[in-house]
């Protein structure tokens, strides 16, 4: 099939683009770099710069493309405070814009990312797709608004929501310090040693590698049962901040912490609950933070030596 992914040079939309590619469908990848990068697209695509909150999309995208993969965006909380309306454009405002190219070329179906964040605090409960979302930050606002586009236009454009756990992996931007908690720490301690926590030790989330994101977007792809769902997309599982930060210290013995500060919008724990997406797609996060760190410290080590900021 013909696939349009988007956010195709960033973290978790090259992963996506990467599997689909070599599963031999032919990839249009978009990305503007706002927070990609141009090595990261892969070779096999078709590549097409272009920021996504343009309302031009129809005369710049292919017309024959069949399923929309949908990664473009911002994705820190904690920006999406200092910029709210870029943050709007970039998540909602290109949704709705991607939505009416979809109709417009009658795509089979949009592939959202969108967040477990939509759900804000749930006090300690695990989070099941049927909750009301109260987000509490403008990040989740952006995301919530974008699935509700998706919902509104679905009698002409079948979508799939999924809520991703927080994404880590090889390929994460490491320059980015405001997202991605097990990347900035992980920054932290390999250039520095010391690791600043903001925010209690025995908070916790539920964290995915970005592998397993990658699979289950190549599994909505090949099939129309998840067409109309959100699906949590996580482990289903929570680690706490100090467990997170135990593991990376497995991996650099030196590396010290300490608790300093807190983040705008942030909640205790997240949990989710990963049921529906293995009765609907029949697919299971497998990847555990314990199996999943070490890669990922080998993989930032030698990108941050490569780049000067760290020792071999």
């Amino acid at each position: 099939m013909k696939i349009l992914v988007t956010g195709a040079a960033g973290f978790i939309g090259s992963h996506v683009a990467r599997r689909l590619a070599g599963l031999g469908h032919e990839v249009v990848a978009v990305d503007d770099f706002s927070n990609g990068r141009a090595e990261n697209v892969d070779p096999r695509a078709e590549f097409i710069e272009f920021d996504l909150a343009d309302p031009a999309v129809a005369d710049v995208l292919p017309k024959d493309v069949e399923i929309i993969c949908h990664l473009a965006g911002q994705a820190s909380g904690e920006n999406s405070f200092y910029d709210p309306i870029g943050d709007l454009d970039a998540n909602a405002a290109s949704t709705l814009n991607l939505i009416r190219f979809g109709i417009h070329v009658n795509a089979r179906r949009l592939i959202f990312s969108s967040s477990l964040s939509c759900y804000g605090d749930i006090g300690g409960k695990t989070a099941v797709e049927s909750m009301t979302c109260r987000p509490r930050s403008c990040y989740a606002v952006s995301k919530l608004a974008a699935e509700a586009y998706l919902r509104v236009f679905s009698d002409r454009l079948p979508f799939v929501i999924f809520r991703l756990a927080n994404v880590y992996g090889p390929g994460q931007n490491l320059e980015n310090i405001r997202q991605g908690m097990i990347s900035i720490y992980l920054v932290q301690a390999l250039q520095t040693g010391r690791v600043q926590v903001k925010g209690a030790l025995d908070r916790y989330r539920d964290f995915v590698e970005v592998g397993n994101v990658a699979e289950a977007f190549s599994a909505a792809v090949d099939t129309d049962r998840a067409n109309g769902h959100t699906m949590n997309l996580a482990l289903g599982e929570p680690t706490t901040v100090l467990q997170i930060l135990e593991a990376l210290k497995t991996e650099i013995p030196d590396m010290t912490w300490f608790v300093k500060g807190s983040t705008p919008g942030d909640v205790r724990g997240m949990k989710a609950d990963a049921g529906r997406l293995k009765d609907i797609l029949g697919f299971e996060c497998t990847t555990r933070i314990e199996d999943g760190i070490g890669p990922f410290v080998d993989w930032a080590r030698k990108q941050l030596s490569d780049t000067g900021t760290v020792d071999p």
